[in-house]
């Protein structure tokens, strides 16, 4: 379907708002200045860069700036605008949007002809003081600089670190945290706390079993079945699962990845189209972790489903405003999927979950899914479906 001659235009000069400037809103904006370079497009996000999120566990290694692109770049780039702003829907807000085909931001007027909703979705809300980090904070720091601020400020022998969550981000962060600690030479012990039995438990078996054993090489303790319920002074305070006993360990600080907030979803037909009150709006779609469609398409919360909704989606966008009106149904499944564990490993699978790489052959992958979206960003588009 994505290899049709999907867009005949009319003579009207199209106007899109996208509210999110995440993986999804990137994908959509390239993918319709790709088939229709004078669609008018704006890119409404509170934040003034756009974050490569997904590496942000790299910046122990290297700087945050290297996955920051502003928006203002993006705005030279593509001829689109960028409003800094936030902005929050709900059903009757859309069907508004809907019936008026406009959006009223800090009192300006905004017509379209489509609106996409790419917002992403919320971590889940943490505890914040001085001895426990979660994801955003490492969106305002390096991971280098807040963790040599904390070895700094903590000159005891018997300091460590407890990471909790065993989901792929607190994987990741896991085990660049490891490699700072060691190339620093610090004795910092550090641990995973996770409430499940195994890691990364929404990927195949072998996920698990290749991490653990590269934890017990690198001395990573693992607690698992065991619920975190706050850092105080020094320690964690710690439930097992099971027995819902209650118990504390030695703890400088703890750094949380509890994942996202199956919250402010949109449900979305095949096509990308937000359906409210049980009717599909024609102008409003969804794409990104904020979306889920209702098909055969993966609704997995990653950055590659991200980019394949939001090109479907622009696609569609096309499509319906064409002189055809043939949408395409989204059909995407994952290709693979790469968990990094380190500068020099990773495990990951490619093109059946039964088949499993580690190591160089899943860093190789990895490295070249990276690249793909970096074209992306300069306007050159690799996805072939």
């Amino acid at each position: 379907m994505a290899f049709l001659p999907f867009y005949i235009p009319k003579q009207k000069r199209l106007k899109v708002v996208i509210v999110g400037g995440g993986y999804a809103g990137i994908a959509a904006l390239t993918t319709l200045l790709h088939y229709a370079p004078d669609t008018e497009i704006t890119i409404i996000d509170p934040n003034s860069q756009h974050l490569k999120i997904t590496h942000l566990h790299e910046t122990f290694r290297y700087p945050l700036t290297d996955l920051l692109i502003p928006f203002s770049d993006l705005e030279n780039r593509f001829g689109c605008r960028h409003m800094a702003a936030s902005v929050r829907f709900d059903e009757e807000q859309l069907q508004t949007c809907q019936e008026k085909k406009r959006l009223i931001l800090d009192e300006e007027v905004l017509d379209f002809d489509y609106l996409l909703v790419a917002s992403g979705c919320e971590s889940r809300a943490t505890e914040h003081h001085a001895d426990v980090l979660d994801l955003q904070d490492f969106t305002t720091s390096p991971g280098s600089e807040l963790l040599a601020q904390f070895i700094n400020n903590h000159n005891q022998s018997d300091q460590s670190i407890s990471v909790v969550g065993g989901g792929a981000t607190g994987i990741q962060f896991l085990f660049e945290i490891k490699q700072f600690l060691s190339r620093t030479k610090s004795k910092t012990e550090l641990r995973l706390i996770h409430s499940g039995e195994q890691v990364l438990e929404q990927f195949p078996e072998g996920f698990n079993a290749y991490v653990q054993s590269r934890m017990h090489d690198m001395n990573i303790a693992f607690y698992p079945n065991t619920y975190y319920r706050g850092q105080q002074s020094g320690t964690i305070l710690l439930t097992e699962k099971q027995t819902e006993k209650q118990f504390e360990l030695s703890s400088s600080m703890s750094i949380l990845f509890l994942g996202k907030k199956q919250q402010r979803m949109f449900p979305a037909n095949a096509f990308g189209q937000v359906i409210a009150n049980k009717k599909s709006l024609q102008n409003i779609f969804a794409a990104g972790d904020c979306s889920y469609y209702q098909s055969l398409g993966s609704n997995t919360l990653t950055a590659q489903s991200a980019v394949r909704k939001g090109k479907l989606a622009a696609r569609n966008i096309l499509r319906h405003s064409g002189f055809l009106g043939l949408l395409e149904p989204y059909l995407h499944h994952e290709l693979g999927y790469v968990v990094s564990l380190g500068p020099a490993d990773a495990v990951g699978w490619l093109g059946t979950e039964s088949n499993l790489l580690t190591g160089i052959s899943a860093l190789a992958i990895k490295e070249l899914v990276e690249v793909q979206y970096d074209l992306l960003l300069a306007g050159i588009d690799t996805y072939l479906v």
